[in-house]
C-alpha cells in the first residue's frame, strides 16, 4: 500500500486532536475513494454526453447563480 502525507492547517489539526479515538488515515482513504468513484461516474456521464464545452460553461454559470440568489437572499 502506497503512503501519502497531507498537509492541513494548524486548527484543522488541533481539532482532529480531540476525537483521539478517530482513525483519521481511514476517514481520509474513505473520502478519496468515495471521490475517485464520483468522478468516475461523472467522466462516464459525460463521456455520453452531447453538450460542448460551451454549453457545459453556460451550465455551470447558471447553476453558481442560481444558488448564490438561493443561499444569499
Amino acid at each position: 500500500m502506497a503512503n501519502m502525507t497531507l498537509s492541513m492547517p494548524d486548527n484543522v489539526s488541533e481539532e482532529m486532536k480531540q476525537f483521539s479515538e478517530v482513525k483519521w488515515s481511514e476517514v481520509a482513504r474513505k473520502a478519496i475513494i468515495d471521490k475517485i468513484e464520483t468522478l468516475k461516474i461523472a467522466q462516464k456521464l459525460a463521456s455520453k454526453s452531447k453538450l460542448t464545452k460551451k454549453d457545459i460553461n453556460e451550465f455551470s454559470r447558471k447553476v453558481k447563480s442560481s444558488a448564490t440568489k438561493r443561499f444569499l437572499a
